[in-house]
């Protein structure tokens, strides 16, 4: 591993924000992780927080950057404008934004697209995805990335062929938070296990064919009448969204494919066991680690390293 920073890469999405300074062959030199996302960094001005956290990492004045995210929306610093799919992924790259009047080199990768009955777009994942894709050395399959907006795409001969997106960690987070259901989770929001029964239940109660929103005022009704734990509810609400949200994606692919999950921490355990209930095979590559190897591929096709 060389001590010599040759890239910055950057995922600057709606609430947070990531940074890492790499060599030239992608190892992790240092690393800066903050609250600075969209809504932050358009106060204080993107470049006033971009060259704050570098200097923070000593990063060098001419070391060149690459970002994906909601930076390049139509709200954020620069817009990327959106690629339609089908796409290569890798083709995208050629379409990175550079941003104008500023000393140093950086660039914005566009998202992707797609138009028709299903209109949909994605900022951000669509690094992730490439990321993923080199990791496996993936053709043809189905990509799951959960999230605040999980994306689910189709992946046919190396290109992106369609997405869909389910809202399902907005809605937890939402549905947790401001409805009559935080009385019965209070603080015990981030306490949803995988491995409580009131989980697979939900799963299970998902992928039976019932309706989620038949379901929801439940979890009210079991602390009431039941004494539903905080962790317990916490955990049916996790289950009902995520089993709602596989559900879906497993009717609307029509297949039995290896899914291909990209997600890390609380997030993979999740829905690991979620994809185990449906009886879905999968791999798990780490969503980090795949955000930085397209970030990675993206930089070093634009500014190829020297020597």
């Amino acid at each position: 591993m060389s001590n010599t920073a040759c890239y910055a890469l950057s995922d600057w999405g709606t609430t947070r924000f990531r940074l890492w300074l790499v060599d030239g062959k992608g190892h992790v030199l240092a690393e800066k992780r903050s609250d600075d996302g969209l809504d932050t960094s358009r106060n204080r001005g993107f470049t006033q927080t971009l060259e704050g956290h570098l200097s923070a990492l000593g990063a060098p004045a001419d070391l060149p950057v690459i970002i994906c995210g909601m930076a390049g929306s139509r709200q954020g610093w620069v817009e990327a404008k959106y690629v339609p799919v089908p796409a290569d992924l890798k083709a995208i790259l050629s379409g990175a934004v550079k941003i104008e009047g500023i000393a140093r080199d950086v660039r914005i990768i566009p998202g992707l697209s797609q138009s028709g009955t299903s209109p949909n777009v994605m900022r951000g994942e669509e690094t992730q995805l490439l990321g993923a894709i080199l990791d496996r050395n993936l053709s043809n399959g189905i990509i799951a990335m959960p999230g605040t907006h999980s994306k689910w795409v189709t992946l046919k001969e190396g290109r992106a062929k369609s997405f869909s997106t389910y809202l399902t960690g907005e809605l937890y987070a939402l549905l947790a938070s401001q409805s009559i259901l935080r009385h019965s989770i209070g603080d015990a929001a981030t306490a949803a296990s995988p491995d409580h029964l009131q989980f697979k239940a939900a799963v299970d109660l998902m992928l039976s064919g019932e309706r989620m929103l038949g379901g929801l005022f439940g979890i009210r009704a079991a602390m009431l009448l039941d004494n539903l734990s905080p962790e317990g509810a916490a955990s049916r609400l996790s289950g009902l969204l995520i089993g709602a949200e596989i559900a879906g994606a497993k009717a609307k692919s029509g297949s039995r494919n290896n899914v291909i999950l990209v997600a890390s921490g609380a997030m993979a355990a999740l829905y690991s066991k979620a994809l185990h209930i449906a009886d879905l095979d999968f791999d798990l590559v780490d969503a980090d680690e795949a955000v930085r190897k397209g970030l990675f591929v993206a930089a070093s096709s634009i500014w190829p390293a020297k020597g």
